[in-house]
C-alpha cells in the first residue's frame, strides 16, 4: 500500500486542553465519539492523536475502547518530543497517557528533545498524514487554531466540533 493509500484511511485529532474548554468534558467526549464512529463508517481505520491533555487524550481513549470492542481500527500516537507527557504533575493524566502509549499500535516522536516549534511540527505531520481532521475548537488562537488553518491550506477536510 502506498503512502497516499494509507493517508486516505487516516484521521487525526486537534483540540484544546481542558482549561481552555468551556463545555462539559462529557459533552465533548460524546461529540468526539460520534465523529469517530462516523469516520469508521466512512472507511477510516487509523486514528492519529498528538497525545496532549484534553481532546487528544480523550480521543485516543475512545479509539482504544472501540478497538477493544472489535472495531478494526488502530491508534498512532504522534508525540512532539521524546519523554513528552511522562513528567506531567497531574498523576491521573500522566497515568492515562502512559497506558495509552503502552496500548497504541504505533508511537512516534517528531523530535528527540523539546524546542519551541516541536508542537507545530507534530501538528503538521499529523495533518500531512491524514485525510480528515476532527477538531474541537473554541475560536481562540493557539495550537488548535494553527492546526486548523494548516489543514485548510493543505486541503484536508475538517470536521468541526465547536465549543
Amino acid at each position: 500500500m502506498t503512502e497516499e493509500e494509507k493517508r486516505e484511511r487516516r484521521c487525526c485529532f486537534t483540540g484544546h486542553r481542558p482549561e481552555k474548554i468551556n463545555s462539559s468534558n462529557e459533552i465533548i467526549k460524546s461529540a468526539l465519539e460520534k465523529e469517530i464512529h462516523q469516520a469508521i463508517s466512512d472507511g477510516f481505520t487509523v486514528f492519529i492523536s498528538g497525545m496532549s491533555r484534553g481532546v487528544d487524550i480523550w480521543a485516543a481513549e475512545i479509539v482504544l475502547r472501540l478497538r477493544n470492542q472489535g472495531h478494526p481500527i488502530r491508534l498512532i500516537c504522534a508525540l512532539p518530543y521524546k519523554n513528552f507527557g511522562e513528567t506531567w504533575s497531574n498523576t491521573i493524566c500522566r497515568t492515562k497517557y502512559m497506558q495509552l502509549i503502552k496500548n497504541a499500535d504505533l508511537v512516534g516522536y517528531l523530535s528527540s528533545y523539546y524546542h519551541p516549534n516541536c508542537f507545530q511540527i507534530r501538528n503538521e505531520w499529523m495533518v500531512n498524514h491524514s485525510s480528515r481532521v476532527i477538531a474541537v475548537f473554541n475560536g481562540k488562537s493557539g495550537g488548535t487554531k494553527n492546526t486548523i488553518e494548516y489543514a485548510k491550506k493543505a486541503g484536508v477536510p475538517i470536521v468541526m466540533i465547536n465549543i
